[in-house]
């Protein structure tokens, strides 16, 4: 069970000449007072006593006293623990009468519950650091955070990429009537020789039909002297009318052309391949852009999966990136009250054994709030000594020129009718 504060006595420490407490085992102990009357000092005066004497005042002594500093604080497990004299000497003395130092006290008091503002001082992601310390899961969580932040960056650059080549490829001009495939011009010389060479053999052929005619001619002319060479010419020169009727010369216009545009269709086929390629590029960007948002997805989530497995202090506690949240807020989002308590949590998470938190300073909230916070206190089985500028019924206790006495409570009148 943990430890609290059952009853305390200071005298002549700081301000406080007097004081004797008797806090509520669980719940919240309000110290009210003026300015300048004590309050802050009996918050010291415990510090001091459990924590040792790092926390001891700078000028501990009360101004004007000739008897030195007295302290006894008794605890909820039996142990007494007094500080007095000159120098102030530490005696813890158990239920059973034996005698301890300060290294038994360390073992149930928590040096940030003697010293709240310090943690409450540090930064958001040093809160944090602490919080995933106590929990065991810092190193794991600090892992999957630096995969998401490398997956992030990865996919940003990804996503700028792939708009680029989007927009590279609409400002591109397609060419609708260019080929799928860059022209050779090997190629087509070779078939302008190929034409030629079907021409020069349709050339031949038409030479051999002149050269049969001229033999005709002759032959007729000595066809008394040659009868057979007039039938065998008369034949020949028949058989050549036939091949050379149906020739016709193929044209090489259009591979002379094609040859003299290649270099504007290659350009035009270029510029097709390069807004094709634009757009293939942009749209493989796109998937690996959504592939890394699943995988961000993925690490986000066993972030969630990591700290809702976590012994968390409180409840709508967590960490992002770094740095503490409470029900979705970041510390500087956070209200007062809300600080408190996430500390309170905390600090308790560090040391369960010590059951109780010194708070200074706590204008900052209304009664309301006031009354919520005690009432998490008592819920949590916690314990709570706290100041206040205030002599109002909130408060448990004044101080008032280092004296302690009770709250005076305001009496209210209650109008009756006749009453005058």
């Amino acid at each position: 069970m943990s430890v609290k504060i059952s009853s305390l006595e200071i005298e002549n420490v700081k301000r406080v000449k007097a004081v004797q407490l008797t806090p509520a085992e669980n719940g919240l102990m309000i110290i009210g007072g003026k300015n300048n009357q004590g309050k802050t000092s009996v918050l010291d005066a415990i510090a001091w006593a459990l924590g040792g004497d790092r926390l001891k005042p700078s000028q501990a002594v009360r101004e004007g006293s000739v008897i030195p500093p007295h302290m006894e604080v008794t605890l909820s497990n039996g142990i007494k623990v007094v500080r007095s004299g000159n120098n102030s000497t530490l005696k813890v003395i158990d239920p059973d009468g034996n005698k301890g130092g300060q290294q038994l006290l360390n073992e149930f008091v928590e040096q940030f519950a003697l010293d709240l503002p310090k943690f409450l001082d540090r930064s958001s992601k040093e809160k944090a650091d602490t919080l995933l310390r106590i929990i065991g899961v810092g190193d794991k969580l600090y892992e999957l955070e630096t995969e998401e932040q490398k997956l992030y960056n990865q996919r940003h650059t990804i996503g700028q990429i792939a708009d680029q080549k989007k927009k590279y490829a609409k400002e591109m001009t397609v060419f609708a009537d260019a080929p799928k495939e860059f022209v050779s011009a090997t190629e087509l010389i070779r078939q302008q020789q190929d034409i030629l060479a079907r021409n020069g053999e349709n050339q031949r052929k038409r030479q051999l039909r002149e050269q049969y005619d001229r033999e005709l001619e002759l032959a007729r002319k000595a066809y008394e002297e040659a009868q057979a060479r007039l039938e065998t010419a008369t034949a020949n020169a028949e058989t050549a009318h036939r091949d050379a009727e149906d020739l016709a010369d193929e044209s090489t216009a259009e591979l002379e052309q094609s040859i003299a545009d290649i270099e504007q269709i290659n350009a035009k086929v270029r510029a097709n391949l390069d807004r094709e390629k634009a757009e293939l590029d942009a749209e493989a960007y796109k998937t690996q852009y959504i592939q890394l948002t699943e995988e961000i997805q993925s690490v986000r989530k066993a972030k969630t999966d990591l700290l809702d497995g976590a012994d968390l202090p409180l409840e709508g506690l967590s960490v992002d990136n770094g740095e503490l949240t409470y029900n979705g807020f970041k510390w500087d989002n956070m209200s007062g009250s809300e600080q408190l308590k996430v500390a309170t949590a905390i600090v308790r998470k560090l040391n369960p054994n010590c059951g109780f938190v010194l708070i200074d300073k706590l204008e900052q909230m209304d009664t309301d709030t006031l009354n919520d916070f005690g009432r998490w206190l008592e819920s949590e089985g916690l314990q709570a000594i706290a100041t206040r500028v205030s002599t109002g019924d909130e408060c448990s206790i004044i101080i008032e020129d280092g004296y302690s006495k009770p709250v005076e409570k305001k009496e209210t009148t209650t109008w009756k009718a006749g009453t005058f």
